[in-house]
């Protein structure tokens, strides 16, 4: 895999999508000149006994407490192994590189104040695969993601777990294999690493490449219904499109127009009297645009997110000036996960619509649920139940995280955006989705089985041929279960929808 040279500042979300796809990461050369100036200026700072927010302070509430130079080393620890509070399963390891990755390019930017050897640290873990153990649960989203950040940094110094390998092991461990001496934090690094929005981001970018895949997969499995119904075509003509104008809803139709160029099944009804089809058909441009608009909204949120110095306070070197505000909060990351939430859970919601239509023999003409001999088989009735019941799931989960919040740190901390909690909302819906999609794809290979011989057109004929290479058609009741989660990872993957994704993201 082609290594990524990281810009600080100026990286992409194609880039971050090859780091969370497993990428090889390496900062550029020139960002280590911004860490040394912003490092030299903390130094200035220290020696010339000023009184600065988190370089020789207490931290929150605590700020108008003076650190005596001699403790600044022990502040800098006692900090990490303090706010080492998360719960819950460990982050995975896409999340995970996405961080390390971010870190390294928010401290890169230069306003952080750490040494070059605590970006290099991050940086030679990642590409060692040295990946700290990670508890989800733990950041309201405010003051930087801090109980996970504080975990990733006391991995640095030998605390907590790494998973070396995907082997998980206790973190002194695994830099005594690697060869490395734990980390001595200088003054200001303990808050530079745990300050910032990077938990969050990570989690929300996951949320969104993995939605990338379902919403293409679901582009693809809308295809197919239309020919299991033998629908019509005619509502993705570009003319009603783009009298509306609306920019996610072209693109949406003329996907689906190439993805039914050249079907027999087509042209074998072509001059039906059937005008119109249900929504859930007809109205795929509509809503699957405005999702895909609310997508590429999120998209660029959290690709200036990834840029940003989002930690405090934030060090200007030229005249040694440290600023405290207020970049860690995560209100942006919050908004976004919360419409990437929306969007994916319509996404789910009108595939299960075209699959509850296609398992009725009175609105698809199709054999009941899908099978011959239905009554002595159940076939796809308890399937598009499991759809209809990750919809509904789905649906609870979309209440908004980003209109929460709740005071923390005895007041001084007394609005947050609950970001990490709606980013990993966000994640669940975007798997409950693949889930629901993966149903449709089999329900309508499964219609389409039934027109044989006619054809599907040759791009959604790769489709069906990909699952038929592997799912045998459902000619009598079998166990299930095998199937949908084959199905429910395929869509994950984006194995059926590649190109789809390339055009439209």
């Amino acid at each position: 895999m082609t290594s990524i040279t990281l810009r600080p500042g100026f990286v992409t979300l194609a880039q971050l999508r090859a780091v969370w796809d497993g990428a090889p990461v390496a900062l550029e050369a020139s960002a280590f000149d911004a860490i040394d100036a912003a490092q030299a200026s903390v130094e200035r700072i220290v020696a010339s006994g000023r009184t600065v927010y988190g370089i020789n302070t207490g931290f929150g509430l605590l700020a108008q407490t003076r650190i005596p130079n001699e403790r600044l080393v022990e502040l800098q620890t006692n900090l990490i192994l303090s706010h080492s509070c998360g719960l819950g399963d460990d982050l995975s390891r896409p999340v995970m590189r996405l961080v390390m990755a971010m870190k390294a390019i928010g401290l890169g930017r230069g306003h952080s104040g750490v040494r070059r050897i605590v970006v290099e640290r991050l940086l030679d873990m990642l590409e060692r695969d040295a990946i700290p153990c990670v508890p989800a649960q733990g950041s309201v989203g405010a003051s930087g993601d801090l109980a996970p950040l504080a975990h990733l940094s006391a991995a640095m110094l030998g605390e907590g777990r790494i998973a070396l390998h995907g082997e998980i092991m206790p973190a002194a461990e695994a830099l005594q294999r690697l060869e490395l001496e734990p980390l001595a934090l200088g003054p200001k690094e303990g808050l530079a690493l745990i300050n910032g929005t990077q938990v969050s981001t990570a989690i929300a970018l996951d949320a969104l490449f993995t939605g990338e895949r379902v919403f293409a997969s679901g582009l693809v499995a809308g295809g197919l219904s239309i020919e299991a119904l033998k629908g019509t075509d005619a509502a993705f003509d570009p003319r009603i499109h783009e009298v509306r104008g609306q920019p996610g809803q072209i693109a949406v139709a003329s996907v689906l127009r190439g993805l039914l160029r050249h079907s027999e099944i087509r042209q074998s009804h072509v001059d039906c009297e059937r005008v119109q089809d249900p929504y859930s058909f007809r109205c795929q441009p509509q809503v699957m645009g405005a999702a895909l608009d609310l997508m590429r909204h999120v998209a660029v949120t959290l690709e200036i997110e990834a840029n940003g110095v989002t930690d405090n306070p934030i060090i200007f070197p030229d005249g040694d000036v440290s600023i405290s505000g207020g970049n860690f909060h995560a209100q942006p990351v919050a908004f976004a996960a919360d419409m990437l939430a929306m969007a994916l859970c319509e996404v789910g919601s009108i595939s299960e619509r075209r699959t509850a239509v296609l398992v009725d023999p009175k609105m698809s003409g199709l054999p009941p649920f899908l099978v011959e001999d239905s009554g002595v088989n159940s076939g796809f009735m308890i399937a598009q139940v499991t759809a209809a019941a990750l919809v509904s799931e789905n649906k609870s989960l979309a209440h908004p995280a980003s209109v929460d919040t709740i005071p923390t740190s005895a007041n001084q901390e007394d609005h947050v955006s609950m970001a990490t909690h709606g980013a990993r909302k966000a994640r669940v819906i975007a798997g409950n989705a693949a889930g629901v999609v993966g149903v449709e794809l089999l329900a309508a290979c499964q219609g389409i089985d039934v027109h044989a011989p006619l054809r599907t057109s040759p791009a959604l004929s790769l489709a069906h041929d990909a699952v038929r290479g592997v799912i045998p058609h459902y000619d009598k009741d079998r166990y299930f279960a095998d199937d949908l989660a084959w199905a429910q990872q395929e869509v994950l993957s984006g194995s059926l929808s590649g190109e789809i994704q390339s055009e439209i993201f």
